[in-house]
This record gives C-alpha cells, structure tokens and sequence, in this order.
C-alpha cells in the first residue's frame, strides 16, 4: 500500500512553533527563578534560543515531533516521508531558533510553493501531516 504524503500548512507550523517556543520559554523561566540566574536581556535570548536547538534537534531527531507538532499531529521527515537523521534535525533546527526571521523571509519569496523553510531545503526535510 503506498501512502500519500501531504504537506502541512503554514498555519500548523505556525501554532507547533508557538507552542514550543512558550513551553520552553516557560521552563526556562522557571529555571532562571530557582536557579537565581539573571540572564534576561540578548544574553538571555541566546540562551533559549540554544535551549531551543537542543529541544527541537533531540525530538525532531528522535521521533521527527516537537511538543508542538504532536499536538498539531504534523512531523518532519524525509522528502518521500521517512525519517530523518539527527544531523538533518540539527541542521533544519538551526534555522528555527537562530534564523527564523531570514530563513521564513528566504521561503516567502524563493520556496513559497514548496511549503518549505530554508533550512528545511538546506537539509532535505519536509513538514507533513502526520500519517494516521
């Protein structure tokens, strides 16, 4: 039997990302608070947004779902839908916590068709809806 895979949308992305981004947010609120570490400010972003590339490298690079996407019931894979490795996680992640606004501003105008982040083409990634 051969199974069709069928792009997510934007606007799945867009709540999967949001919702990680305010989980690991709030956790590493949190963290700051009982570790007593003040480290709000530019400092502060970078570190969540390593916290972030941690998070989303080890789920996506494990089982191809965030938190996030699993709620939306998308995941990431291969360009034929199998699974990806952890460097093609890493690489894909990077762009989601480091480069966000240029990697979604270089999809709106070069790959808006393909559904897909420039980091997403840089490591051979799609986000597709998840296979029932």
């Amino acid at each position: 039997m051969v199974e069709i895979v069928v792009l997510s949308s934007w606007e799945s992305r867009f709540w999967a990302w949001l919702i990680d981004v305010l989980l690991m947010g709030i956790l590493w609120h949190r963290a700051l608070i009982v570790l007593k570490i003040d480290a709000f400010g530019l400092e502060g972003f970078f570190m969540l947004a390593a916290l972030l590339f941690i998070y989303w490298t080890a789920l996506e690079g494990y089982r191809g779902q965030s938190v996030g996407k699993m709620v939306m019931k998308i995941v990431v894979t291969g360009p034929l839908g199998e699974s990806i490795r952890f460097r093609d996680a890493a690489t894909q992640a990077f762009g989601k916590a480091f480069l966000l606004p240029f990697d979604c501003l270089a999809c709106w105008f070069a790959f808006r068709e393909s559904r897909q982040r420039l980091f997403n083409r840089i490591s051979d990634t799609i986000v597709i809806n998840q296979l029932e």
